[in-house]
């Protein structure tokens, strides 16, 4: 028996009661029901008329008690009065499931690694399917589009409730977009989602279940973005309204009735001022705030909802509203508590999962580790599965360095270009990679549509030390103390600090990589360090070199910007120039002003969203944005290689991933709230 953090709780797995009324099929036996206008789900009068039925609704035994667990919620109501009148049928993969059990995930920490747990209990507007290709509904029943892209429309679920039971309308996603992303006491900056070609959108609520967004541009790629990103399009008006002094006029003394500042204050608590899911909850770690406030933590529309936050774990119960069913009208999900384990050292980690501690990790575990994972197998009762990445490990390098010296070598493309061909990417592939990778330069898009051309992919990605040696010397590094090692222009040492973390790029990658440096006079100390350690460093310009996963496929850059504004990225992932992100936030008041293929990109970057796919404009414009950003090697790119994927073979409807990669956030198209545990 594994051992939960959860004690003193019996766990009981229920089967599932017989179906009188609506059959229990699945993708593999769909019984003759006739597939719906999207795939493996039903809105329910959809899927009563194809199935020829009507269906009776039936809750998990321990929903009660597991909602007792979650502070400020009251009774439950009926099933029936917690549903929308029309819930999402999700069809099960390969066998409709009981309840019970406890879900086990490990984390690094609580904002780093998270993701793949979080993703498993995601929910947003859309999501991709499992092809990722077709775009489905999830939180809505259905969009629509203008036909020049410039206004979305959402219809939502009538009678779609919170987990507290607060009705979920259309206001939800007005109160969030007006209230949150555009409110600078909350964002200093918007969000580039949350924008068109640099410009706010505005969100119509015209009645309860219909959300208009009004666009200043075109931009197709929105609809994407709410498929694939973390980032929720609605937050609870009824709860966090109570704080926002433009909603309540007796915000600020509400809140400072609870203990807060202000109302802003409170909203930063329960909501952070980030719209990253786990922004930890510190109510939850202090009995003798939460017997004081409403609510532990923010009610939720997800499968899941926090009721235990520490330093070492968190732990979760099933959202007794959840709007999703399965074909026999047990309502979703199956597994009614989750736990998430913090280890932030990967050796620990792997060895967690190794003894069979975990039921499913994708996020953090590297090629590397396959080899110890495959070979337990068989004894530990779990599956490893090697699936593409989307994303390669990819070296950068502070183009706007605090240190004038370094800035002005490092700013320099040609001891970019020197620096990529140093790279035996050959070698890299057998040593790190066991030879199933691609070498590769990175090329901006992943996988790379037919814009880009083939020679971007080779790009200064040929293995040439002498010539790299020989452009070192061109731009005034040289060995002028006979160390073996170059010196800056200036005479200082030349020392590159390339701190990492696991979670972003395997160790032995960046060893090798910092050796073939060496080989050419580089030297370099290398430094494993946390994913908190590693990205306040980068928020705060301290990194020599940028280490981490880069990449993104194109159905995620026609929502989102990030990867050709600077500073390339955002505060989870690979950034540089982040005193060319300041010139460009600040209008040019304050930082560094880039070059002007930077400034390039970003006017490209914003046409390139509000262009029809596949149009010859549109492919100009992405080869433009390829040979800007490859060309001028802001990011080197090593070898495209697969990741694994494990899971417990107790872990039941679980899917074959198509990719390993983040991009369409992690689990999330694979429908995790029909997994079940055969324990």
């Amino acid at each position: 028996m594994r051992k939960h953090l959860l004690s003193g709780v019996a766990l009981l797995l229920i089967p599932a009661a017989a179906s009188a009324n609506c059959p229990a099929i699945n993708l593999a036996d769909p019984q003759g029901v006739a597939p719906g206008a999207f795939p493996q789900q039903y809105d329910l009068s959809e899927f009563q008329a194809a199935a020829g039925c009507t269906m009776e609704f039936k809750e998990n035994p321990e929903i009660a008690a597991l909602n007792a667990e979650i502070q400020g919620n009251p009774d439950l109501p009926p099933l029936a009065e917690r549903l929308p009148s029309e819930p999402l049928v999700m069809i099960p993969y390969e066998s409709v499931g009981r309840y019970g059990g406890v879900f086990d995930g490990l984390s690094n920490a609580t904002e780093a690694g998270t993701s793949d747990f979080m993703s498993v209990r995601h929910v947003n507007l859309v999501r991709y399917s499992d092809d990722l290709q077709t775009i489905v509904p999830n939180v809505a029943q259905s969009w629509s589009w203008n036909a020049d892209y410039t206004e979305l429309t959402f219809k939502l679920r009538p009678g779609h409730k919170w987990s507290d039971g607060a009705p979920f309308t259309s206001a939800d996603v007005e109160f969030w977009y007006e209230n949150l992303m555009l409110d600078t006491n909350i964002y200093e900056t918007p969000k580039d989602y949350a924008l068109v070609a640099g410009q706010p959108m505005s969100v119509d609520a015209p009645d309860e279940t219909t959300v208009v967004f009004k666009l200043p541009a075109p931009k197709p790629g929105l609809l994407a973005h709410f498929a694939t990103s973390y980032a929720q399009g609605f937050q609870p008006k009824h709860f966090l309204g109570k704080f926002h002094p433009a909603i309540n006029p007796e915000a600020d003394a509400y809140a400072q009735s609870l203990g807060f500042a202000n109302g802003y204050d409170a909203i930063k608590a329960y909501y952070g001022n980030s719209d990253w899911m786990d922004t930890p909850t510190p109510m939850l770690s202090h009995s003798q705030i939460v017997a004081n406030l409403p609510a532990a933590t923010s009610p939720t529309l997800e499968s899941h909802i926090y009721v235990e936050d520490t330093t070492e774990y968190r732990r979760l119960v099933a959202n007794p509203y959840f709007f999703q069913v399965d074909p026999t009208g047990q309502q979703l999900p199956y597994i009614p508590r989750q736990n998430e384990l913090y280890i932030n050292d990967n050796e620990v980690r792997l060895l967690k999962l190794v003894n069979a501690e975990a039921d499913y990790k994708a996020q953090s575990l590297q090629l590397a580790s396959a080899p110890i994972l495959l070979e337990n197998q068989e004894k530990g009762n779990f599956t490893v599965d090697l699936r593409p990445d989307i994303t390669m490990s990819a070296f950068s390098f502070n183009v706007t360095h605090p240190d004038e010296a370094k800035r002005a070598v490092f700013g320099d493309v040609r001891f970019r270009e020197a620096m990529s061909i140093a790279i035996n990417r050959d070698e890299l592939n057998e040593l790190a990679y066991f030879g199933q990778g691609t070498p590769q330069q990175y090329v901006a898009f992943s996988p790379a549509p037919p814009f880009v051309d083939e020679k971007w992919k080779t790009h200064k990605a040929e293995y040439d030390p002498e010539a790299a040696k020989a452009v070192l010397d061109e731009i005034g590094l040289k060995d002028t103390d006979g160390d073996g090692f170059r010196e800056l222009p200036n005479g200082e040492k030349l020392v590159l600090n390339m701190n990492f973390s696991t979670q972003g790029i395997a160790g032995q990658t960046v060893e090798l990589v910092a050796q073939f440096w060496a080989d050419v006079g580089i030297q370099s100390v290398v430094k494993e360090v946390t994913p908190d350690e590693y990205r306040s460093a980068q928020s705060a310009n301290q990194l020599d070199v940028g280490l981490w996963g880069k990449g993104q496929p194109l159905a995620i850059i026609l929502g989102t910007n990030e990867l050709f504004v600077p500073p390339f990225e955002n505060y989870f992932a690979h950034r540089s120039g982040m005193l060319w992100a300041e010139w460009v936030e600040s209008n040019g008041a304050a930082g560094v002003e880039p070059p002007d293929f930077v400034k390039q990109m970003i006017e490209d970057i914003n046409a390139f969203q509000s262009t029809p796919v596949g149009t010859p404009e549109s492919d100009a414009i992405g080869a433009r944005l390829v040979e800007n950003m490859t060309g001028n090697m802001l990011f080197i790119g090593t070898v495209s290689a697969p990741n694994p994927i494990y899971h417990s073979n107790k872990l039941k409807n679980f899917a074959d991933f198509k990719t390993a990669s983040y991009e369409y956030y992690r689990t999330y198209p694979y429908r995790a709230s029909q997994w079940w545990l055969d324990e």
